[in-house]
């Protein structure tokens, strides 16, 4: 029994390992109300080219893979972004590492899409709602380096909302917005567990998850 115990502590270990990335860690708390007295001005529409890339991690290595955005709004007031919200695809999942082996990127997208994970089929959608935008002060601590803000908004992923900040690098003209972040979260924290939180099969995989926004928006 002890042996057992040693393995997976051994195995979690090295998962730790595999998913060490030059990252932000998201600030979580508990979802927030958005400000809207600050979350006013001209909408601006978020366009096809919006993409959200994902790397999961276990002892035998990683895979990475993207959501596509189906709907959503950023509002810029006297070229500042103040806040938005856009709505996440969750049957759009796609593996992008297997790409030269269909079997298997099928078998994971699916497996990810199923009750084990992301549960698609009872939970199609997630969101991210703006709830405020910050100044970014850097520190010796900081791995985004070019940020410009931060941003704290509420990400709900299946039954679970919580409020997440993390840097990010925000270009505004009269007609365009961009923003571009790099941060990791805490899986479980959404009750994304295989099989249970309290599941072995489960401590093998890295709590740990990193993701990139590439979010585009144009004026109406």
């Amino acid at each position: 029994m002890k042996k057992i115990a040693l393995l997976f502590t051994v195995a979690a270990f090295f998962a730790a390992c595999n998913n060490s990335s030059n990252a932000d860690k998201a600030t979580t708390t508990d979802s927030k109300l958005v400000d809207t007295l600050a979350s006013t001005g001209t909408a601006y529409s978020i366009d096809s080219t919006t993409l959200v890339t994902w790397t999961g991690s276990k002892p035998t290595g990683k895979h990475d893979g993207t959501f596509k955005v189906s709907e959503g709004n950023l509002l810029v007031n006297n070229l500042s972004l103040t806040g938005g919200k856009f709505t996440i695809d969750i049957n759009s999942l796609s593996n992008l590492d297997l790409a030269g082996d269909a079997k298997q990127k099928s078998n994971l997208e699916g497996h990810l899409k199923s009750a084990d994970f992301f549960d698609a089929a009872q939970f199609p959608t997630a969101s991210f709602e703006i709830t405020s935008v910050e100044p970014y002060v850097a520190d010796s601590s900081s791995k985004m380096k070019d940020a410009t803000n931060i941003i704290k908004g509420n990400l709900t992923l299946k039954d679970s909302s919580k409020n997440i900040a993390f840097p990010a690098k925000i270009t505004v003209d009269e007609n365009k917005v961009t923003a571009a972040a790099n941060f990791d979260i805490d899986r479980t924290l959404w009750g994304i567990n295989y099989k249970g939180p309290n599941n072995p099969q489960d401590w093998v995989i890295s709590k740990t998850v990193n993701i990139k926004l590439a979010v585009s928006a144009a004026k109406k």
